[in-house]
Formats: structure tokens, sequence, C-alpha cells
């Protein structure tokens, strides 16, 4: 096991770029307004559901767009120290740690980053298919799964900006899934604006 989870992580490593610095927060919506699914009041119904709903964004991408969303590995690498820019919940997963980071596409548009957190083990366990969004790599076998959004924020990065061409800040959010009330991974995607062509206008700017 140990031995196959190095060499699927040297393969990542040797194939793809090497991992982005995690975008830099410049706001962060109080964790009740989260927990809660109230705020920020200025978010429509719909942007109000993809970013604070629990149903899985893949499959949110797949019926907005009608394009099957594909999955294009940035880079898998250890993680040794969680840097300042990860998810306070990312200290809660056994080391050691592998961090994973993903371009989601639909139809050639890039439509969002997301990056995750995992314990080494389970990685093996999960990711053997790296090109497959997580969702369906953990619900093989119709398991039970729960996600339990952590977070909402607005990010920025160059990189980002480049990508999405777009310019910043960008919708943020991260969450964990648990199976048996133990927690998997730690998850965290940031939006391009390009989703207001379907889910209309979202006010960014005025959170800065």
């Amino acid at each position: 096991m140990v031995d196959n989870l190095a060499s699927m992580t040297e393969s990542a490593m040797n194939n793809f770029s090497p991992l982005f610095q995690s975008p830099t927060r410049i706001w962060e919506a109080p964790s009740a307004d989260v927990f809660s699914g109230d705020g920020p009041k200025q978010l429509s119904g719909p942007w109000r559901l993809m970013l604070l709903g629990d149903g899985s964004p893949t499959r949110h991408l797949r019926l907005l767009t009608g394009h099957e969303v594909k999955i294009k590995l940035i880079a898998m690498e250890k993680e040794i120290k969680p840097d300042e820019h990860a998810p306070k919940e990312v200290n809660e997963l056994n080391q050691p740690l592998l961090r994973r980071q993903v371009w989601l596409t639909c139809n050639s548009q890039t439509l969002a980053w997301a990056e995750s957190w995992w314990n080494q083990a389970e990685a093996e366990h999960h990711l053997q298919k790296r090109d497959e969004p997580i969702w369906k790599s953990l619900t093989q076998g119709r398991s039970e799964l729960f996600r339990e959004v952590d977070g909402l924020a607005l990010v920025t990065s160059k990189w980002l900006e480049e990508e999405f061409s777009h310019p910043g800040p960008f919708w943020s959010r991260h969450y964990r899934f648990f199976r048996k009330e133990r927690e998997l991974t730690v998850i965290r995607e940031v939006f391009s604006p390009e989703l207001e062509l379907w889910l209309g206008r979202c006010p960014r700017e005025s959170f800065k």
C-alpha cells in the first residue's frame, strides 16, 4: 500500500505542475452564518445553493452547463505542514498528509479550482483514479457519505485570475467529508465568475 502510494505521488509530481500556493483570503464569513446557511444576505438563491449547499459541485456543474465535468490534475504531493492559508480543519486529519489540486472544466471552460487534504492511507484507498471527481471516488458502491460546509470566503491570487480570465476576488468554500463520523478529507473549492452565466450576477467587490 505504501509503495503504491509513493509511486502514485511520484508519478503525479513527475507529470504535472507543482502545487500552487493556496490563494489568499481577503474576506471570510462568520462560521455561524455558514453553518446556519443564513449568510451573506447579498447572495442570491442560486449562488447560496452553490456555495452553502451540501450537494456535489461536480453534479451541479454538470446540470448547469449540460456538459461532463472533466478533472485536470495539477499536482498531488506530500504535505509536511499545512501553510497559513489552509483551513483549520486540516489539522484534525491524521498525519502523514497529501495535498491534491485540480481544475474542473466543462466544454473547455475552466469553472472551478479545488484542493484537498488527505491522510496518506485514505488517499491510497480513495484516489486510485486521479482524473475522477472526488465525489465519484468516495461514493463507489453507494457508500453513505456526509458533507459539512465549514467556511465561505473571498480569495485572490494572480494564477487564478490568469486561468479564469477574470480579475479577483473569487468565491471560495471549504468542507469536510465524513463516513461513520470519521473525517475523510478537507476540500477547498474556488469558483470562476463564468458561473454567473447560469447563476446570475454575484457580488464580490462589496465584501473586500
